[in-house]
């Protein structure tokens, strides 16, 4: 049987719920002997439309990667969304989209799943398209826990939260962040504790304070999803790849003791690591949060908490098993 099996969504966190679908789309493509497709949107759509983007879970690239690493046969394939593509007709979504560039087959979605301008397209809508245009449709299964279904929804309350145990159990990783190494003010070299500061972070953040943290170097590529993602259907593969650094501790806020009225920022202390970093892309693996951030009298009190905070964190790394021979964390 010629044709492909498209599976569509957001896959923002790609996440057990998103796994599960990963893992049953492959599984159908190979009984039915076609090739299987994750259709993706970048930017969110919500973004586009004007409802309000949620917190990002991951970026396109990370996003690629983790749907890649899931499943290996899978094909990614990202559609820039745009005002343009949100006003088509939910008709000429499944015959320019589904049918003319990715000569579907079989096209997975989820209950809720939505298409076409003013979101008037809905299952009932794409199954009687299917059936004309000649495509099968399915909506796949939710899946969850004792605490309910696995969503993105659900990771992204958690780490406002911060209960990054919570989200971790949906993810079935640790939440990361990533951002670009750039120059602080130093005050973490003379205290003792040189930090890296990260910049251009774009993925949730938890509440203000201070986490024990595994961290990943990302390598630079100029094959960037953001770049490559025009108008059309683009495939994708895996734009960075990762290796893994070092344990460390990292502050989320706003630094109270040592500069008032300062914009937040992120900055990640790293064990047994003495390198030049200045520029460097970082993925930062929230393990666990230590404390809440605070006000010190001085420095020698904030010094003394930052020892405190390393030796916690070390103890928390202590338990998870560091990745072999440069892999990445996660």
């Amino acid at each position: 049987m010629s044709g492909r099996l498209v599976a569509i969504g957001n896959f923002d966190g790609v996440h057990r719920g998103h796994q599960a679908v990963l893992d049953g789309a492959a599984q159908d493509a190979r009984t039915r002997g076609i090739e299987p497709v994750v259709l993706t949107f970048d930017p969110h759509p919500a973004a586009v439309i004007g409802r309000g983007a949620p917190a990002m879970l991951t970026l396109a690239s990370r996003k690629i990667e983790l749907i890649e690493r899931a499943q290996p046969g899978v094909r990614v394939v990202v559609q820039r969304f745009d005002r343009a593509f949100a006003s088509q007709s939910p008709a000429a979504f499944a015959e320019r989209v589904l049918v003319s560039d990715l000569s579907a087959r079989l096209v997975i979605v989820g209950k809720n799943f939505r298409f076409g301008q003013g979101r008037a397209g809905d299952f009932e809508v794409l199954s009687s398209l299917g059936s004309r245009l000649g495509f099968e449709t399915r909506s796949h299964a939710l899946v969850g826990d004792e605490r309910g279904t696995f969503s993105s929804t659900r990771v992204r309350e958690a780490i406002a939260a911060g209960d990054l145990d919570a989200a971790r159990a949906v993810l079935g990783r640790p939440h990361a962040i990533s951002g670009v190494v750039v120059r602080g003010d130093q005050r973490g070299r003379t205290l003792g504790f040189p930090t890296a500061n990260l910049a251009s972070v774009e993925e949730a953040l938890p509440p203000f304070g201070v986490y024990a943290v595994a961290v990943d170097r990302l390598a630079s590529s100029t094959d960037d999803p953001a770049a490559r993602t025009g108008s059309t259907l683009e495939a994708l593969g895996s734009p960075l790849r990762s290796s893994g650094l070092a344990g460390g501790v990292a502050n989320i806020g706003v630094r109270p003791t040592v500069k008032v009225g300062a914009p937040p920022s992120i900055e990640v202390h790293l064990f047994d690591l003495e390198e030049d970093l200045y520029g460097a892309q970082l993925r930062v693996h929230l393990i666990s949060r230590l404390r809440g951030e605070q006000r010190f009298s001085g420095l020698d009190e904030l010094r003394s908490q930052i020892a405190k905070d390393a030796h916690d964190a070390r103890a928390v790394l202590s338990t998870i098993r560091a990745p072999e021979g440069g892999a990445p964390w996660w």
